[in-house]
């Protein structure tokens, strides 16, 4: 301590600078702390050198200061080196133990061959130690362990790979038996410790390899036995287990739903057995004769009776049994054997020869029509005869097609034996009959047999095909132009006169244009784009199918008379005629007909204008000349009378005339109308007949009138049926001659009033019949009558405006019956307007 003081004071002396700057506070404080004792000895040299001045003081301080900080480093500094040689010493005898330790436990770890393979955590670099000549030659790489491949087969070698990745990505543990290419079996167990995956290997041999082969067979019968547990477990069949004495052992969950008991144990204690006893019976006896039985037994399971395919085996000291649902199946074995029956019966009903052989080539089936068709003894058919012996038959008896080596033919025939495909063939029997016959082979062996008399299909396919010529022949004589047209749309069929009269090319429609090229072809002579895609869309059109008539003005100023016709077959034809001829004729009889319509027309203007202008002064006349017969204008001579009278008369008639012709003009103007209400019939006639009594009276005619009880009233125009009663009247009056009957009559029918007027004139001819009933016609026939010819032309317009009819039955020389039939159903009458 005394040479670090004298050491502190020659530090003093050369820090005299420091003091004075004023640093002693400083030095101070850095100095107690750190060394009190020391400190301490300083305060006291202090104490002696009290009476030094304030800036020696200072400086003195400082030094002190500098003095501690030494002194307190050189402490630190020696305890550092004393703790380091301790720690050292410490160090190597703990290494010592370690090294003692790791010595022992490698002794221990490899006393017997094995490998140890680490790999530290993030290291792809593994570390392997051991005896690596275990596995590989000793003269190879240690590297060469971690190639699994060069020293196991493929199989573990991809499995020990799989195995080792999981270990250094996840840490899974594993342990693996493994034989290497040499026979040698190995274990290999990996672990994750301390941060690294390690991998050991090891060889087993005598015990413990014993032990471990064993340890493998348990655990692959242990995996069997659950597997199997499983299997049954998910079966859903009852399947079970029994001791040899009969005792349930095992039951899987559908055997313990199947006897509705809770648990294989509640099974067991209430002894619920899924057979009943006499099917257990049987089964127990099956079992002990021949160690198994199967058997198809009912087995009622939740109310519903089922059938079951029951099979049950002996197994060491017990036996097991297994119950499989065949309801399905026996259903459809029940239903194959309906079916197959069926099939037998219809096959019994078939017009067609039907016979079965089976794999031995024996007649199996045959249908009543194959022993016709044949005439074969039913006794030898239900003898099961072979193939051969049926055709050997037939052909001694001449029924079989003649051949040159019937042997090769018999063979070739039984091909169908070994066919997988059906053939076909024709038969010319003897007798001129020919017979289609159809071989098919059977899946389960044999050759069914189909024989059909096609005699009369074929005589009609020959009359078909003359008849086809035929028609192609008149097709190709026809004038009109034929075509026929597919469903695709492509010309399957046409006649010359189409290909002349649209200016084609045979050979082109030979190729089957479509309809679209054909229009192209067409367009020069017509070029209508409507008819066209009307045709293009009725050719390939698939519903709507109905006949479409055309008519084509073209180019070369010919017409043509056109139809679409669907066919039933899909097919369409177009037919075209020229109608030029007609077409012109027909023109010209329509414009002359025009004209006609237009003279008529001009002619009943003329009378309706000429009857209306010739009323007004036949009104003035007729009055004038009531005027004039009147007493109160003055007396008349006689011969004035006379005048006057035929005045009247004449002036009546003109008008009457007048009257009829207008009424005949309304009529065909459509602007008559009738005023309907009720018309009494017998007052009707009354009134008809009083217009005519003077004829009657000067002509010395009977009117003989016949009106039935129930005729009474129908709805009408009064007017206009006294009108038509008076001018029938007045007709059979005018025809019939001096002295004779005229009648009319009365009656009423279901639906209308019948008015009949007869007279015994010199009738109508039967050529006349029909224009009686036109304006102006008027023939006296021999008769004083003369008239108009108006008469019954009103007649007939005016029934006919009531929705009636009328008609003419005369004999010439007999008379004329005169019959208007006016309906009693008021919807009946027609509007003249209409």
């Amino acid at each position: 301590m005394s040479g670090v003081i004298v050491s502190m004071r020659r530090t003093l002396l050369s820090c005299t600078s420091l003091v004075r700057n004023g640093l002693l506070g400083g030095a101070l404080a850095a100095l107690l702390p750190a060394a009190p004792a020391e400190a301490a000895d300083i305060i006291d040299t202090l104490s002696i050198m009290l009476d030094f001045n304030r800036q020696e003081l200072a400086v003195l301080a400082t030094a002190l200061a500098l003095l501690g900080f030494s002194v307190m480093a050189a402490i630190l500094l020696m305890r550092t080196r004393v703790r380091t040689a301790k720690n050292e010493a410490r160090l190597r005898a703990r290494i010592g133990e370690l090294q003692l330790q790791a010595d022992r436990f490698g002794a221990l770890l490899f006393a017997e061959p094995q490998i140890l393979i680490s790999w530290p955590a993030g290291d792809n670099r593994a570390q392997i130690s051991g005896d690596i000549a275990m596995v590989l030659p000793r003269d190879s790489s240690p590297q060469r362990v971690l190639a699994f491949g060069t020293w196991l087969p493929p199989e573990p070698a991809l499995q020990m790979d799989h195995a080792v990745d999981a270990l250094r990505e996840r840490g899974d543990g594993f342990q693996l038996t493994l034989t290497t290419a040499h026979g040698h079996t190995l274990e290999a167990i990996g672990r994750a410790i301390g941060g690294q995956a390690i991998v050991r290997i090891r060889e087993l041999s005598g015990l413990r390899r014993d032990l471990a082969e064993t340890h493998l067979r348990y655990k692959a019968l242990s995996d069997e036995t659950e597997m199997l547990r499983g299997l049954a477990a998910a079966a859903p069949w009852p399947i079970w287990a029994k001791s040899e004495n009969g005792a349930l052992t095992y039951a899987n969950p559908a055997y313990v739903r199947a006897t509705e008991a809770a648990s294989i144990t509640d099974a067991h204690e209430r002894k619920l057995e899924l057979l009943d006893s006499a099917d257990r019976t049987a089964m127990e006896r099956g079992l002990k004769d021949a160690a198994s039985f199967n058997s198809r037994l009912p087995i009622v399971i939740s109310g519903e009776r089922r059938i079951y395919d029951v099979r049950a085996v002996n197994v060491g000291s017990g036996s097991v049994g297994v119950a499989i649902d065949a309801s399905e199946a026996d259903a459809l074995s029940s239903a194959l054997v309906r079916m197959a029956e069926a099939h037998r019966r219809t096959l019994d009903q078939l017009s067609s020869g039907v016979a079965v052989f089976d794999g031995q080539r024996r007649l199996a089936f045959y249908n009543d029509s194959y022993r016709r068709l044949w005439d074969l003894d039913r006794s030898f058919l239900d003898a099961n005869p072979d193939d051969s012996s049926v055709l050997d038959q037939l052909r001694a008896a001449r029924k079989l097609p003649e051949q040159p080596d019937f042997r090769a033919w018999k063979a070739k025939l039984h091909e169908a034996y070994r066919a997988v495909e059906t053939a076909k063939d024709t038969w010319y029997l003897p007798d001129g009959r020919a017979l289609s016959v159809v071989t098919t082979p059977n899946p389960e062996g044999g050759v069914t047999y189909l024989f059909d008399d096609v005699t009369e299909s074929l005589e009609l396919a020959r009359r078909f095909d003359g008849m086809i010529r035929v028609q192609r022949e008149t097709l190709d004589s026809l004038a009109e132009g034929v075509a026929v047209f597919g469903s695709n749309g492509k010309a399957q069929l046409f006649n010359p006169a189409f290909v002349r009269m649209w200016k084609l090319s045979a050979d082109a429609m030979r190729d089957e244009p479509h309809i679209q090229t054909v229009e192209g072809w067409c367009h020069q002579l017509f070029d209508d784009p409507a008819v066209w895609r009307q045709i293009r869309e009725a050719i390939t059109s698939i519903e709507n199918r109905a006949d479409v008539p055309l008519k084509l003005e073209r180019k070369d100023g010919s017409v043509l008379d056109g139809m679409i016709r669907p066919l039933h077959d899909g097919a369409t034809m177009l037919t075209f005629q020229d109608i030029t001829d007609t077409e012109n004729v027909e023109r010209a009889l329509r414009e002359r007909n025009e004209a006609l319509e237009a003279a008529d027309q001009m002619k009943v203007d003329f009378v309706h204008h000429v009857s209306y202008e010739l009323r007004s002064p036949l009104t003035t006349i007729i009055g004038f000349a009531h005027f004039l017969s009147d007493p109160s204008t003055g007396p008349l001579t006689p011969k004035q009378a006379e005048y006057l009278d035929y005045v009247t008369k004449s002036t009546n008639a003109l008008l009457a005339l007048t009257n009829n012709i207008l009424d005949l003009a309304t009529i065909d103007a459509g602007a008559m109308k009738l005023e309907l209400g009720p018309v009494d019939v017998s007052k009707t006639i009354e009134l008809a007949a009083e217009g005519i009594q003077d004829r009657l009276a000067t002509d010395r005619i009977r009117l003989k009138v016949e009106i039935a009880p129930d005729v009474g009233s129908f709805v009408g125009d009064e007017k206009r049926v006294v009108q038509v009663l008076y001018n029938l009247l007045a007709n059979a009056v005018g025809f019939s001659p001096q002295d004779s009957t005229v009648g009319i009559s009365a009656r009423r029918t279901e639906r209308s009033v019948v008015f009949t007027v007869t007279d015994s004139g010199p009738g109508i001819p039967a050529d006349m019949k029909d224009k009686v009933f036109n304006w102006f016609e008027s023939r006296s026939q021999g008769s004083r009558h003369r008239g108009a010819g108006l008469g019954l032309s009103l007649v007939r317009s005016f029934v006919e405006l009531h929705g009636g009819k009328v008609r003419v039955d005369s004999i010439v020389g007999r008379g004329t019956v005169v019959i208007c039939d006016f309906p009693t159903d008021q919807a009946a009458h027609r509007d003249a307007a209409e």
